[in-house]
């Protein structure tokens, strides 16, 4: 069975909180343009309507996103989901970081 357009963008998008305590500051924001440089093509990371270039620290860090902000991570290309996987894990171990 194919799948429709809407699988294949929703398997290139995610959604997350992000839950350490500094927020992403520019340590995280630059662990996360490490990943988002391994893609074929644009990564983008989505705080409230704001898309922003994943392959910049600077464009990231103007998203201001604290402790408990959701943001949206999505890849322009399909082969790019393990980018975008990649991502979501760093987000959720709270990029590296000690409690």
């Amino acid at each position: 069975m194919k799948k429709s357009n809407n699988n294949v963008q929703a398997d290139l998008t995610r959604s997350m909180t992000i839950d350490n305590q500094l927020g992403m500051h520019a340590r995280a924001a630059a662990r996360i343009v490490r990943l988002a440089e391994k893609a074929k093509g644009q990564v983008f990371i989505e705080k409230d309507g704001i898309s922003v270039d994943a392959g910049s620290v600077l464009d990231i860090l103007t998203l201001n996103c604290p402790m408990g902000c959701t943001v949206t991570v999505r890849a322009a290309m399909a082969e790019d989901k393990d980018v975008v996987e990649s991502i979501e894990r760093l987000i959720k171990n709270k990029f590296g970081e000690p409690e």
